[in-house]
Parts: structure tokens; sequence; C-alpha cells
């Protein structure tokens, strides 16, 4: 016997929601990607540290993470600007290999300090709105992912307004485009790359704010969110920030429907077929440029 069409609705509703955050946290990946080339393997440790930010602000400062999300956006970008200006660009020595290698040995820095000095606790905060529910005529939404899915989409179209309309926009497309075309019309390459890395951390703040109602921070906690951000890029297309919003949100769909069908153990598994589907049959993803 079939599930009601209602519980697979608000399934797929539920799913948009989660996946509108999985698409923010993904946005910061492969908008670093799309400007320096590289795949940033502290991206989940970053979040983590975000994350528990965010814990801190509530339980030592008593801010809402909602509230503490732009504080921590701008806080984030500025760690984000100085860790590309100061440690992975000099370390790098401008070569891609060896900024795979530094952003690897900071996730792990990043990771063993948390552990450090939270240990392997799992922390979740106590608000009153975390188990609330908005009627959507036979769906029940989670007034956090509604929250998560609406700040989302602000994100999404301030950061879309800052590429198009803006001169530091336009430097990071052009810089993206052909960084030594960029140089020569007197563009800052390593300025506008600690840019954008600032730009994919701050996402990753909002992203951490948005999630903590609803979930748990621990120290390898955002390996788990990450490895649904790689499956969205590639889904999307490598350097696509459209691909990674359209891609979080199916992939949200996927792992909604997946564990309603399958049971909640095996709701990710739907996610990885989709990346080896993607992978065989347009690797280039949705809205990636082909070579």
């Amino acid at each position: 016997m079939g599930l009601p069409p209602e519980i697979i609705l608000e399934a797929v509703l539920n799913g948009l929601l989660t996946g509108a955050v999985y698409g923010l946290v993904a946005l910061g990946l492969t908008l670093v990607y799309g400007v320096l080339h590289i795949i940033n393997f502290a991206h989940g440790a970053l979040l983590t540290a975000a994350m528990y930010a965010a814990y801190l602000a509530w339980a030592a400062l008593g801010i809402d993470p909602y509230v503490a999300a732009l504080p921590l956006a701008v806080l984030f970008f500025g760690i984000g600007y100085l860790v590309q200006r100061l440690v992975i660009g000099p370390a790098s020595q401008g070569k891609d290999e060896n900024i795979l290698l530094v952003t690897l040995g900071l996730s792990i820095i990043i990771e063993n300090l948390m552990l450090a000095v939270f240990h392997s606790d799992t922390r979740s905060i106590d608000v009153p709105y975390a188990m609330d529910v908005i009627e959507a005529g036979p769906a029940l939404l989670s007034w956090p992912r509604v929250v998560g899915f609406g700040a989302t989409m602000v994100v999404a179209a301030a950061l879309y307004v800052l590429m198009h309309f803006s001169a530091t926009g336009k430097a990071i497309r052009a810089v993206a485009k052909e960084r030594t075309g960029a140089a020569l019309v007197g563009i800052d390459v390593a300025h506008i790359y600690a840019v954008t890395f600032g730009i994919g951390t701050a996402c990753l703040a909002i992203a951490a704010a948005l999630l903590l109602p609803s979930f748990y921070v621990s120290p390898r906690v955002g390996n788990a969110f990450v490895l649904v951000a790689f499956t969205i890029v590639v889904l999307g297309g490598m350097g696509s920030v459209v691909g990674a919003l359209v891609g979080g949100l199916v992939i949200g769909v996927v792992e909604s429907l997946s564990g309603l069908f399958l049971g909640e153990s095996l709701g990710q598994i739907g996610i990885f077929l989709i990346f080896i589907l993607v992978l065989l049959v347009r690797p280039t993803g949705l809205f990636g440029a082909r070579a």
C-alpha cells in the first residue's frame, strides 16, 4: 500500500527547505572553486568552527543564532580573508597542488583545535521555536527550515547583485575567467582571491547559524555537510553559483524522499547515487561550462 500523497508532499517541501541550506554550504565551496580553481578541503572544518561560534554566542552571550548570523558572517569574512591572504596564498607559492595540501592541513588543525577545546561532546541549543511548525495546506513545515530557506534566498539574491552590479563582483568574475588578463588591467588578483575566500567563509557562517537551532555541533560535524556539498557542486556544475542553489534543492528533495521510502538510516543513499549518475552521464553538471 502506497503512502498518502500529503505525506509525500510534506517530504518534498521539507526536502526543499533543507536543501536550501545545503545549497548555501555548497555556495561557498563552488565560489572558491570558480575563482581559485581549487577544492577547499578546509570547508567542513570552517563550517564546524562557525557552528561552534554560533553556539558560544548563544551559550555565553545569550544571542539567538538568527540574530548572530550577520555579525558572524562579518567575522568569518575577515577570518577567511586573512587565512587566504596570510596562510594559503604565501604557503602555496602559486601552485594549485600546494593549495590543496595547505587547505587539507588547515582542516586537520581546525578540527583538532575544536576537539581540544570542546572535546568530543555533542552540543545543541534549546530555543523555543526549535520544534515549531507552520501549516501549509496538508503539510506541516518546520519553522527553522522555513527561516533557513528564506535566509538562503536572501543571501543568494545579495550574492547575485554583488557579482553582477558591483566593481568587486566584476573583478571577481574577471579573475575567475582569466587571472593573467585581470592582473594586466590592474586588478589585485591576490586581494580578489582573499575576498572570494572570505565571501565563501561568510556563507558558511550564515549556514551555521541557520543549522544550529535544529541541529547539533561536534568537532567533525562539518564533514557530513561537506560530503553533501561536494555532491551538490558536482550536480550543479563546478563553479556555478546558480548550480549550487538548484543542486542543493534537488539533493534536499532526494534525501527527504529516500529517507521516507528507505528509512532514515538509508536517507543519504539517494544522494550518492545521484553523485555517481551525474559523473557518468553529465560530468560538467547541470550548469557547468564545457571545456
